[in-house]
């Protein structure tokens, strides 16, 4: 069932579509309709347009970076606005405390902008381990000070901006700022999150700004102002990333992260020193029939790309047994070989992967771990029945004295793509890790209501440094060490050309890599549209049991899979992916059923 508020959207993108955009000096940002809307997955039908479109997470953030673009504002431009508004509407998934993976084409060239959290100076690789030795729970992890990250996010697009933007820094904070102190409203999304969850109420600010007297979340609808938010953000629109790093603003971040329980290490001196990393990203080629594509996205710490290569490699080297979609739905055999290249690609991940500047690559070179000699090799220990549990391989003979890291829960995130007028674009996955992150907002005047949420990042770590042998973890904390990442920004090109194809991505933890390895699947070898790639059921495997979306594949696919040795599990795989994919006459974007983005253009 169409929610209104998408509907609403739609009406509003065929309008703007017909509609003359202001010139750039004489742009200011209007608020649009505000329509409450209902929760659950929402039937999206993808939207297309001729020249540029914002795909992003919440409609109102989608607006926004819509916005800018027709005021003159590049594909970085639109992003960073989109972000702003996210950290003020989508509290649960990213913001100005924490970090994201920015992709960035200028027509010619793919970029690569590193804002990922560091470790703090102070952090031992024993922090998240109890007085019995064994690993902190979960939840004790993420609500302890350890958990917080040096937030990377803000430098990066502030260093993004002086490279890709056009239109003043400034101008870009216009619609968050005016969001946050006229209100937006609550979405259902949000509501549902809040009222679920255990830990944000524990948090003094969090619970006077998002719940009512009797500890309710806010319902859906309810007009919600955060002008906290507001005065950082004019703070950042003049001053720019300093007003986050240094001050007062990076010293209650440095107070909020020394609170019980588990005082944190990072100090002021974590926050000034923070400096965002440009990247090579990390392309391979891919062929499908007689086309072939490059797909480019990050390099470590992030793990997406080299997943999501090494599954499309191997299953390059497989042969189908009949069709690969049945019923519109993936296959029974085309699943088992997919779920199979899966724990061939999470076993090197939990063994190799890791930040660059600490972990030395398998023979010298993350792309080893790419090479079609090597994905060839992986693909023959896949048989008719499942492995269950694969073991990392050696490529280029690699010897390594690192342990393979034990699963870990991932949570998090939130995706914008971009694409504007000019030819440039941008995919951005950004984060804070778990829902509403460490819980911990932060506040430079507790008169003024809200403020912002800090990251749990330092929870991507291993929280064991060891293995029993004592044998170090390639993803183990240390002093200023960015945490292994599943964030897969992508890019997809056609390779003869160079002409962009597709920008896309996703939040869900470790099931990123699945999630947009399903939307290059679908519109790279089945030849769906983008929405209808994203519609697809969820399904994967993290070197364990077989993953599949609960109520979403038959009977007879469940017991073929099992028949075939695999454990499989029924769950929620919230995905939330975004893409904006090339068409004959133009672009076309989708967004996910599950969440409510929506995608804008002209």
């Amino acid at each position: 069932m169409k929610s209104t508020l998408t509907l609403s959207f739609i009406t509003l993108a065929l309008l703007s579509a017909c509609s003359t955009p202001p010139p750039a000096s004489t742009w200011r940002y209007s608020v649009p309709e505000q329509p409450e809307a209902a929760s659950g997955n929402t039937d999206k039908p993808g939207w297309a347009y001729a020249r540029q479109a914002v795909a992003a997470a919440n409609p109102l953030a989608t607006d926004a970076g819509h916005q800018i673009l027709r005021a003159g504002g590049s594909a970085l431009d639109a992003a960073i606005a989109v972000q702003l508004v996210l950290g003020l509407v989508e509290p649960q998934s990213s913001g100005i405390g924490g970090g994201a993976f920015l992709l960035h084409f200028d027509g010619s060239k793919v970029t690569a902008h590193d804002g990922r959290e560091t470790a703090p100076a102070g952090a031992r690789g024993d922090m998240f381990l109890g007085e019995n030795g064994k690993p902190l729970s979960f939840d004790e992890a993420v609500l302890s000070g350890h958990a917080v990250g040096v937030p990377g996010a803000v430098r990066m697009l502030e260093e993004a901006h002086r490279q890709h933007g056009a239109l003043p820094w400034a101008k870009l904070f216009e619609p968050a700022i005016t969001l946050a102190e006229q209100g937006f409203k609550i979405s259902p999304r949000l509501h549902t999150l809040l009222q679920a969850d255990s830990h944000l109420r524990k948090d003094p600010l969090a619970l006077r700004f998002f719940y009512n007297a009797q500890g309710q979340a806010w319902p859906a609808g309810h007009v919600l102002r955060n002008p906290e938010y507001a005065h950082v953000l004019r703070g950042l629109a003049v001053k720019g990333s300093s007003a986050l790093h240094e001050g007062p603003v990076a010293q209650a971040i440095v107070a909020r992260s020394a609170q019980t329980p588990r005082p944190g290490a990072l100090t002021l001196q974590d926050m000034g020193s923070y400096r965002p990393k440009a990247r090579e990203a990390l392309c391979f080629d891919h062929t499908v029939t007689a086309r072939t594509y490059r797909i480019c996205g990050f390099p470590p710490p992030s793990s997406g790309q080299i997943a999501i290569g090494q599954i499309l490699g191997i299953m390059a080297n497989t042969q189908p047994k009949g069709a690969e979609l049945v019923n519109d739905l993936p296959s029974p055999d085309w699943l088992h070989r997919y779920t199979e290249a899966s724990r061939l690609a999470f076993a090197d991940r939990a063994q190799y992967l890791a930040d660059p500047d600490f972990v030395r690559a398998p023979a010298g070179d993350w792309r080893s771990l790419l090479a079609p000699d090597y994905l060839r090799e992986r693909s023959q220990l896949m048989g008719a029945q499942s492995m269950k549990v694969a073991t990392p391989g050696q490529p280029g003979g690699a010897k390594t004295s690192f342990a393979p890291m034990a699963p870990q829960i991932e949570y998090g995130t939130s995706h914008i793509s971009v694409v504007d007028a000019q030819g440039r674009a941008v995919a951005m996955t950004t984060t804070i890790e778990a829902a509403f992150g460490s819980r911990r907002m932060v506040s430079t005047d507790p008169s003024r209501p809200g403020g912002f949420l800090l990251n749990n990042e330092m929870t991507d770590f291993s929280f064991a440094p060891t293995d029993a042998q004592n044998r170090p973890i390639a993803n183990r904390v240390e002093p200023g060490k960015r945490p292994r990442s599943s964030m897969s920004p992508t890019l997809v090109f056609d390779k003869p050309t160079g002409q962009l194809l597709l920008s896309g991505g996703s939040p869900g933890g470790a099931l990123i890599i699945h999630y947009t390895a399903k939307l290059l699947t679908g519109t790279m070898h089945w030849g769906l549209n983008a929405q209808q790639a994203v519609n697809l059921p969820n399904f994967g495997s993290l070197n364990g049991p077989t993953l599949l979306e609960a109520k979403r594949f038959p009977t007879g696919t469940l017991d073929a899979l099992k028949a075939q040795g695999h454990e499989v599990r029924e769950m929620d795989m919230t995905s939330g992916l975004q893409a904006i994919q090339r068409t004959p006459k133009g672009w076309f974007g989708g967004a996910d059923p599950r969440r409510e983005g929506v995608v804008l253009g002209d």
